[in-house]
This record gives C-alpha cells, structure tokens and sequence, in this order.
C-alpha cells in the first residue's frame, strides 16, 4: 500500500527538535611501553561516552581494532611525511590507498589531520616548509574527491596558540604576521571543503607561564566571576577566550562570512610535573578534565558564537611514559597503561546497554558493552517529503527492510505520516547495516539520536 506523507507526529517532533548532547573526544598517543593492546583500548571506549578518537598516525592495529564500533577516528600524517605527500597527487592516492583504503568503511573515518603544529615546530633546528603543508592537504582532498568520499572524510591540520600573535583580547586576535599569507590558504582551503580549523588549546601552559597574571581557577574553567573582553564578550573560562581568539584571526583574514567550524583537537592538564610546575596535580587535573567533559556534552557555543557548538578531544586517553620532554608530558592522561585510573572522570555512557562498568572508570579485565543498541537513526523533521518518500522505497524495497509494521494494522502505522513511516525504516536499516553514520545519511535526510524514539506499541529495532 502507499505510505502517506505529511509532517511528523507531535511526541516524535518534539523528541527530534531536542538539542542532542555531544560526545567527547579524545586523542590516543601511543609513546609508551606499557599501553593495553588496541583492541582491548576499542572494547573498553565503546562504554564510555567517547564516542570520536584521534590517533597521530594510521597504525594499522588501530585502525582494524576500531572497526564496527560506531566510534569515529581522526587518523594523521605524521609531519616527516607532509613533504613527500606534497611533491605530486599520486604520492598522495599511494599513502591513501596503503594506509586508509583497506580500513574502510568498517572503520569510521572521518578526518585525516596532516601534520601537527606544523607550522610552529622545528625540525632538526630547520622550520618545516610551510608551503608543502598546503600542498599536501590539497593533494589529500583531491585524492578523497576522486574517489568519492570528500564529504565523508575531511582534511585540516591541528595549530597551535602559537599561531597567534597573541590570544587577549579575543576580539583583536590576529595570527602571527609571518604566518599570515600561509594561514590564509589554509582558512580558505578549510572554508572551501568545509573542514573545520583544529586547535590544541591549553589554557594549562597559559597558567604555568604566567601565573602571577593568569587566575588558576580561570584556567580550571570556573571563573564565575569573568573575564570582560573590550567589546563586551564575558568569559567564564580560558578555553572559551581561546577559541574566540582563534575565531577573531579567521575573521580579521576576510572569512568572516564563511562557515569555518573551530574544533578543540587536544586540551587537557596533566597530574604531574616538574619542580616549579606547581599547578600540575592530580586534583587541578580531575578538577579540568571534569569541566572540560562537560563542556564538550554541553552543546554550547562560545560568547562571540554561542550558537555554533565545539567538538572537543581531550588530551589524553593514557599517561605516555616513552615520550620526551619534562614530567607533565608523560603525565597528561586520564588513565594509567594498566587501565588505572589516574583520577576519577565520570565517562560513563547511560545510553549504552548493559553497562557494568562504573561511573568513572573501566577495567581492562572486563568485556566492555558495546554502545551500539542505543543508538537510532531517524528522519529529520523538516527534511524535504519527496526525499524521504524515495529513501521509504529504497528501505522496504532494495534495502531489505521489513516494513510490515508501518502497513495498515502494524503497530506503527499510525501516525499515518511520511516521516514516521521513514523514521521507522531509515533506523531499521541503520540497525542492519552496522550503525555506521553514513548509514544514517540517507541524501542528508537522517539524523542519529541517543533517545529512543519508541512509542505506544511500536518499537524501534536495535541491533
């Protein structure tokens, strides 16, 4: 029988138009000798609330343990390759086709970060050539678009502060005027493919620099009190300042009136530190990490944009006891190489089933739940009618949905409405095919929600 389309039903409108939480992210470094294997880090993290991971490199372990785990990667060239992928489009296709092709798309890809602080690290005491840098994100794109999946998987390159010319007030920040002809191609190269600008903000190194002007409790990211900028912006905190910093260098380049998402790629504190290092503690360190989850999960924008939210990857998963540098570098994770807690972060996932871990913690010796099941996939409600009635078709059709329960009498025809009827295949199929969010895409007409859009008699699959 045909499937009648109108608007969506009152109680699914109003599950739909609720603001989602945001996962957290978090980077995974792997300088250390004493590091569970990647597929125990994968098993564990799918009953947490991470829900994306960047690495700082393609390890082929990583890449594999992570397939099918509804978890989202951002994998990296490291910046001693930059150059080679830099010299022709085809060294590019080659790095592509060994390092990422063979994983996906079982393995949810979504960015590759070329290089990282590239732009103000030293090589052998010889900067590394700018130039190349752009090069090889272009080169990488270009290679993603012959092969169809630029819109899927998206290139940028993690900055430091250090681009800046200086970050207060966050509404004059301007990058660095050595940097400025080369931060402009990659603002446009970004604004053009729809890549978001990747920062490493650490209001942590801002503190020990400075402490004498900087409040600890600003950079803990609870200063009730605020921060007034000239041009009336409050800050309750230092990451947010931060952010519009880097927000206000864009805009000072021209691409003010371009959509450039800003994403915090790493900002933690460490629990440990050298002499003099004095903020570095255990306490200051849950006290960070503590706010900083919550402030990815909050779904909120900065002052200057409160309405774009910010994705935001911790630093970091594990304590890393090979890397070089002072006691605070080996000292910046969350977890010890034996799956310890440092300190308790609450991470928690209430929507992943069958959860036996506790509140603020995980064993390695425990067979972690998958995330999975709680997950839907379902129309978006103002998503064009004669698109979701194609995507319906497809479902029940060549997708090999059963839609016998949105037929006439099932238990979720009623609402009689198109995109009720859509929202109920679209997610039976996602369910079928692996929860992966391109299964969820649906010509951009689906959306993934952690509420469970059951209701009355009808149930929604989950897998």
């Amino acid at each position: 029988m045909s499937l009648l389309c109108s608007t969506i039903v009152f109680p699914l409108l109003i599950l739909l138009l609720l603001s989602p939480v945001n996962g957290v992210g978090i980077n995974y470094g792997t300088i250390g000798s004493n590091l569970p294997s990647p597929k125990k880090v994968a098993q564990l993290l799918q009953s947490t609330i991470i829900d994306k991971v960047k690495i700082y490199d393609t390890n082929p372990q990583i890449l594999e343990a992570f397939s099918n785990t509804g978890i989202d990667l951002i994998v990296a060239v490291e910046n001693s390759h930059v150059a080679n992928l830099s010299a022709v489009q085809s060294a590019a296709d080659e790095w592509f086709a060994a390092r990422i092709l063979p994983f996906i798309p079982a393995t949810s890809i979504v960015a590759i970060a070329v290089g990282n602080e590239y732009l103000t690290t030293d090589n052998d005491d010889d900067k590394l050539d700018h130039n190349a840098l752009v090069q090889a994100m272009q080169n990488l794109h270009s290679v993603l678009l012959a092969r169809g999946l630029d819109r899927k998987i998206k290139v940028s390159t993690p900055h430091s502060m250090a681009v800046l010319a200086s970050s207060f007030p966050p509404s004059s920040s301007t990058f660095a005027t050595t940097l400025l002809p080369i931060m402009t191609s990659i603002v446009g190269f970004l604004a053009d493919t729809g890549a978001p600008f990747m920062v490493n903000a650490y209001p942590y190194f801002a503190y020990r620099d400075n402490p004498g002007m900087v409040n600890l409790e600003y950079a803990l990211l609870g200063n009730a009190t605020g921060v007034r900028d000239p041009k009336g912006y409050v800050y309750t905190n230092m990451l947010d300042a931060q952010i519009d910093a880097i927000r206000s260098a864009v805009n000072a380049l021209g691409f003010g009136n371009r959509t450039i998402k800003i994403m915090v790629s790493e900002s933690g504190w460490p629990s440990k530190g050298d002499k003099g290092e004095t903020a570095a503690t255990t306490d200051n360190a849950r006290t960070y990490n503590t706010r900083l989850v919550e402030r990815a999960q909050s779904n909120k924008g900065t002052p200057m944009s409160p309405k774009n939210s910010i994705d935001i990857f911790v630093f970091a998963l594990f304590n890393e006891n090979k890397k070089q540098g002072g006691t605070s570098e080996r000292n910046f994770g969350i977890f010890n190489g034996d799956g310890s807690k440092v300190y308790d972060v609450d991470l928690s996932c209430q929507f992943c089933s069958s959860n036996t871990n506790d509140k603020t913690g995980f064993s390695f010796g425990e067979k972690a739940s998958l995330r999975g099941p709680s997950v839907w996939c379902v129309a978006k409600p103002h998503a064009d009618e004669k698109v979701i009635q194609a995507v319906l078709d497809f479902c029940c059709g060549p997708g090999g949905v059963d839609c016998r329960e949105i037929y006439e009498n099932g238990d979720c025809f009623q609402p009689d409405k198109i995109h009720a009827h859509a929202s109920y295949a679209m997610n039976a199929y996602y369910q079928m095919h692996g929860r992966n969010y391109w299964n969820c895409d649906f010509k951009g007409t689906g959306l993934v929600t952690f509420s469970d859009p059951s209701y009355g008699r009808c149930f929604y699959s989950q897998q």
